[in-house]
């Protein structure tokens, strides 16, 4: 019997190969022109990992470690190797449970329990199985199983926490990994095999460890170990509250949803975030030296409920609070720089008229009257409308922007005036022990949300736009937030189990020609996790109702 044949197209040349070959043969192909390790291919834009066969005729694109998925493939690879070598070497009835937490740095942190002899020498002995693991090039295998073989699965390898989650999936199959005997599910696409895995190290870290992976724009390289201690304090405190709920994972919060609705816990969640700003607002006022709360975060973040409700502390504490857009200071739109396409920078300082901010703002500091501008938007512009303010004894203004804690937008404000808040939504909650919640993720269906609901776009052009979002970020925000005096995290454990109803329909109009089609195909099977809640019981005056509607603030 003839062999059937398929058409395979690859940068514009097509070949024939027998139906049945793996995409991993036709990668070593093309590999040694590519200059980056081809870990993933799409088949017709349809993501494919490289043990895949092909079946039909169809164009094939390269997936490489410098590639955005290529990379997050990467990182979870290396997660997998990391803990088959813990386990070989300590071995499996010696680990309570190995978890993953959060980003340190550019690799993740790390917690074993269970286990006394944590120390550099274990790790470094750990270190050396995970590079004969990746020398070895083992194959990386992947199995289909049902739901209730998974979960019976999971219940035999003392994975709770993923028996609990996949109760609550509507999918029929689960994907299961394995190295040799070592199984466990990951959310998201593998390597094919443990020899991409060559760039990593361990370093011991507060209670556990951190695992360092190079960073995307250099994935040859592990930078230095420079970990951000303000932001991990944060994340760890908001993980502590998380445990005290009893929610730490997708599955607590599925679980406590369904067995008593999702009031109590949204209750609490809010009443801690209250308590939270109020804290602030006491520090503020116990200072009495500061005029200037200067407050940034990232996109999506909350800053601007989160402006309203310093606001409404502060005056509960006796002062005078006055919110001021440092957006309204741009630059007429025909004198905003551009950036390296051509197209107008909005998100660099230089997008400022930094000396009007600066000059405004000592005025202010001594005593005198001022007019404040208003940016136009619509017609690219600053104008006067008669806005004037002086600031009187227990007058403060509450600024707000991305700049807000580079010392560079108000750099002639004596630095004791100043007082900085970082604000981020740093997701508490983890899918399971061993995959985590990225915090883009959360901030990214925020947005998703919003910006359909308030400026008419699509999922599709949001997701499109996010990319440049988060460069602008890299540049503007995340270098200084160590700066600031405080930080605060806006994340509520509940929040993507309500977002998910807002979230799935828009999700679901991007079409499978769509570049964005394999981001909304990520976030909707990631938002099947959750057991959707309505937004009904939320207060009027969360962070959350940013995103959703139904704000009493003007966001």
């Amino acid at each position: 019997m003839e062999q059937k044949m398929a058409k395979v197209t690859v940068n514009g040349e097509t070949k024939e190969y027998p139906c049945g070959t793996s995409y991993r043969d036709i990668v070593d192909e093309y590999q040694k022109d590519t200059e980056f390790p081809i870990i993933l291919v799409t088949a017709d834009g349809r993501l494919r990992e490289l043990h895949k066969k092909v079946k039909r005729d169809c164009t094939v694109k390269f997936v490489t470690i410098r590639d955005h998925i290529g990379f997050s493939t990467y990182k979870r690879s290396a997660c997998l190797v990391l803990l088959k070598a813990i386990y070989d070497v300590a071995g499996k009835e010696t680990v309570e449970k190995v978890e993953i937490h959060y980003s340190v740095g550019s690799g993740y942190y790390f917690t074993i329990n269970g286990f006394p002899g944590l120390d550099q020498g274990f790790l470094d002995r750990i270190r050396e199985e995970m590079r004969r693991i990746a020398d070895a090039c083992l194959p990386i295998g992947k199995k289909s199983v049902s739901t209730a073989d998974a979960i019976a699965l999971f219940h035999q390898h003392h994975m709770y926490d993923k028996e609990k989650l996949f109760r609550y999936r509507r999918v029929s199959r689960v994907n299961i990994y394995n190295i040799e005997n070592y199984e466990d599910y990951f959310y998201g696409y593998m390597a094919d095999h443990t020899g991409y895995v060559k760039y990593f190290d361990l370093k011991l870290y507060d209670e556990g460890f951190v695992l360092e992976l190079p960073e995307r724009s250099d994935p040859f390289t592990i930078p230095p170990f420079a970990p951000e201690e303000k932001i991990f304090r944060v994340q760890k405190e908001s993980q502590e509250w998380a445990e005290k709920m009893d929610i730490s994972y997708v599955g607590d919060l599925n679980d406590r949803i369904t067995r008593e609705g999702v009031r109590n816990i949204l209750l609490v969640q809010e009443a801690l975030q209250e308590a939270r700003i109020s804290r602030i607002a006491q520090q503020i006022v116990a200072d009495g030296s500061r005029k200037f709360i200067m407050i940034a975060g990232p996109s999506s973040s909350g800053k601007t409920s989160f402006s309203h409700r310093l606001s409404i502390q502060l005056t509960a504490h006796g002062m005078k609070p006055h919110p001021i857009a440092v957006d309204n200071y741009f630059k007429n739109r025909e004198d905003t720089p551009l950036d390296e396409y051509g197209e107008r920078n909005y998100e660099c300082l230089e997008a400022l008229d930094v000396e009007k901010f600066n000059e405004d703002m000592l005025a202010l500091l001594r005593g005198e009257r001022i007019e404040l501008p208003v940016f136009n938007f619509v017609t690219g512009h600053r104008e006067y409308r008669g806005d004037f303010l002086k600031l009187g004894k227990d007058d403060v203004l509450v600024i707000e922007g991305i700049h807000g804690l580079n010392d560079k937008l108000s750099h002639s404000l004596p630095k004791e005036s100043k007082f900085k808040i970082y604000i981020s939504a740093l997701t508490q909650l983890n899918v399971d022990r061993h995959n985590r919640i990225p915090t883009t993720d959360g901030r990214l269906i925020r947005r998703i949300v919003r910006d359909a609901r308030t400026r008419g776009t699509s999922a599709k052009d949001t997701i499109a736009r996010w990319p440049s979002v988060r460069r602008g970020e890299e540049a503007n925000i995340f270098p200084y937030q160590e700066e600031a005096d405080v930080m605060f995290n806006s994340a509520l454990v509940y929040e993507l189990a309500c977002l998910k109803l807002y979230a799935e329909p828009l999700l679901f109009g991007i079409g499978k020609d769509e570049p964005e089609y394999l981001e909304a195909k990520r976030l909707l099977k990631f938002l099947d996790y959750f057991v959707a809640v309505p937004s009904d019981d939320i207060p009027r005056n969360s962070l959350l109702r940013e995103f959703v509607g139904g704000s009493c603030f003007d966001v």
